[in-house]
């Protein structure tokens, strides 16, 4: 048997569960290759879902928003995630059909040698928990209110001029 047998194998999930047990947040390993965090957010709470696809050397990282569509219409909510991840430089927003909730996304692609630091993994998680405050109004404004997607976004396109 040659030694690369023996060789245990990198997942970035060990890191995942490492990163959330330093912070003190309850999390559940649901298999080897995934591990799902509910952490508080500003206006709810937020279910943070990481799987690792060793095949092709991937970490998904899933950030769920918990705000259901109470609108018989998706184009708003579709409208709304086009005009949402024209601005976004990592990640993109999506939408959960099955459970009528919007859902923040982003995958990593490592090289066959590279790990990912504690450093980046924590960072990355940081801007998702960040994108998902940050439109938490915007989405909550269209789905449950129904009011339409350019208005919603509104508070977040202009710009301040001068100081308080």
């Amino acid at each position: 048997m040659s030694l690369a047998s023996y060789a245990v194998k990198y997942n970035p999930i060990d890191m995942v569960e490492s990163i959330f047990n330093d912070r003190s947040f309850e999390l559940e390993r649901r298999g080897i290759n995934e591990v799902a965090v509910e952490v508080q957010g500003k206006w709810n709470n937020l279910l943070l879902f990481f799987a690792w696809e060793e095949n092709i050397k991937c970490l998904h990282i899933s950030c769920i928003l918990d705000i259901e569509n109470v609108s018989d219409s998706n184009s708003k909510v579709f409208e709304l995630l086009a005009l949402v991840n024209e601005d976004l430089w990592l990640g993109h927003f999506s939408y959960w059909k099955e459970q009528n909730l919007p859902v923040f996304k982003h995958s990593m692609l490592l090289d066959n040698n590279e790990d990912i630091s504690p450093e980046k993994l924590s960072q990355i998680i940081n801007i998702a928990i960040k994108e998902c405050e940050r439109m938490h109004p915007i989405f909550k404004a269209v789905l449950t209110k129904g009011v339409e997607p350019e208005q919603a976004l509104y508070p977040i396109t202009f710009a301040t001029i001068g100081q308080a």
